[in-house]
């Protein structure tokens, strides 16, 4: 393989990883929450808490990606994220298992900002989008193989042993990493820039764009939905349509994770193709494919119980469309930042939208969820009608080991109706995402003439 061609295989293999470690909380969760007795609030809290930390580690990490070699960044980070995913299957409370996700999220803020800072200096803008979705197959086959095996390993071994076993791959991708070549910056731009960078601060200048304040809203709303469906689509399907944690593994791993190969791939290629020809035509790809997924969602939760194959089927196209997001807008910032800034405009847009959005998915999609069980139990008449907030408690009460209070047992006919309500949030802020995306390709022509521009004079 060429330098370039090696560099991509193993930055495809570690964001595989990446996400594989991130998504098998979504996998074996439903094991840890009955095993644990935790709510659906304190299920998505575990991924809060990794996006948040993730996220504010995420921005000295992608100035330091600008700074010093990308390559050591990257094998020193999965390396770390590997050690503390195995001790998450040491834990032996919801307090233990926060402190190890907190660790992985610090690992895994490494690879975002490095890997396509090095693709930005590996590949000439032409070709950026397929190189961009090829990495990022790592997204859907990571999440995939995290539901279908970690459904697999909860079945027949247990949650714990799920953790341990993803921690091996990662080892040997450091290892890997440190014999990628590190390219010099900025050489295989129209106009070379080389490593020089506009007077100003960093952050100052990225925000300055108006493309990239429309891409970091736009993140938010995408990774509020990406991370709902990862924490939740798995127990959806146990509870609403009765499978069993091997199957529904596995129907997760179809319908959220192998169905955006297509949508990766195709977007990549079709938006360099539109690239080529109008400045907008990558926003324009992922634009479409929002509006188009948005829809098939929504059908696709309104299928009846039992009807798991009309569920995937719309489900799993609504979500493959969906992944085309990710191939058009990370290499729309290549198109619009200088490369000696594009670590730090990944790491404030990752921090951005894993704050505003990663970080609400998860518990956000379970408080709702929690309210609309309750809601659905107190109609019932098996809970008393009291307060959300007296259910909020008893939650926190039972997390620091008291048990004291309301029983949430009780609840639990009802959480399959509940979720099933609380994942209408998807679609919603689909469609708005839609819109968000559409402002962004009426600023990005002008943002790219000005870099071009810039970048002209500079040489």
């Amino acid at each position: 393989m060429s330098g370039s061609g090696y560099a991509l295989a193993v930055l495809f293999a570690i964001n595989l990883m990446n996400f594989f470690d991130r998504q098998i909380i979504g996998g074996v969760g439903e094991g840890i929450r009955r095993e644990m007795g935790l709510s659906d609030t304190a299920l998505g809290l575990l991924g809060t808490v990794f996006t948040l930390l993730y996220a504010g580690v995420g921005l000295p990490l992608g100035r330091l990606s600008d700074k010093i070699q990308r390559r050591k960044i990257l094998a020193a980070g999965v390396f770390a994220w590997s050690l503390l995913t195995a001790a998450s299957g040491v834990a032996r409370s919801f307090a233990q298992l926060i402190v190890a996700r907190l660790g992985v999220g610090v690992g895994e803020a490494t690879c975002s900002p490095a890997s396509t800072s090095l693709i930005g200096d590996l590949f000439p803008a032409t070709m950026r989008a397929r190189a961009v979705a090829i990495w990022m197959l790592g997204l859907p086959l990571g999440l995939g193989l995290a539901n279908g095996a970690g459904g697999w390993i909860l079945q027949n071994w247990g949650w714990r042993n799920a953790f341990y076993l993803a921690a091996v791959p990662g080892v040997l991708c450091a290892v890997a990493a440190l014999m990628v070549r590190e390219p010099k910056r900025g050489t295989l731009e129209q106009h070379a820039a080389g490593d020089r960078v506009r007077p100003g601060n960093p952050y100052r200048l990225v925000l300055s764009i108006p493309t990239m304040l429309w891409i970091i809203v736009s993140g938010a709303l995408h990774n509020f939905n990406m991370y709902a469906l990862g924490s939740f689509v798995a127990p959806y399907l146990v509870r609403f349509h009765h499978m069993n944690f091997l199957d529904a593994g596995w129907v997760a791993a179809c319908v959220y994770g192998f169905s955006g190969i297509v949508g990766l791939t195709g977007g990549g290629w079709l938006s360099d193709r539109l690239y080529a020809q109008r400045a907008n035509g990558r926003l324009m790809v992922g634009m479409m494919a929002i509006v188009i997924c948005a829809p098939f969602m929504l059908i696709g939760l309104m299928r009846p119980r039992g009807d798991v194959v009309g569920f995937a089927v719309l489900m799993g196209i609504g979500s493959g469309v969906m992944f085309a997001y990710y191939s058009t807008v990370y290499s729309t910032i290549h198109d619009v930042v200088e490369p000696s800034l594009r670590g730090t405009a990944m790491a404030l847009y990752f921090f951005a939208m894993y704050v505003l959005g990663a970080s609400l998915g998860p518990v956000g999609t379970g408080l709702a969820s929690d309210y609309f069980t309750f809601r659905k139990a107190s109609a019932a008449g098996a809970v008393a009608p009291l307060p959300f907030g007296a259910l909020m408690m008893a939650e926190v009460r039972s997390l620091v080991g008291e048990s004291k209070g309301f029983d949430l047992r009780a609840l639990e006919p009802f959480r399959a109706d509940g979720l099933h309500t609380a994942m209408y949030i998807v679609p919603i802020l689909a469609a708005l995402l839609a819109v968000v995306l559409f402002a962004a390709s009426r600023t990005v022509t002008k943002d790219v003439a000005r870099l071009q521009a810039w970048m002209r004079l500079e040489v």
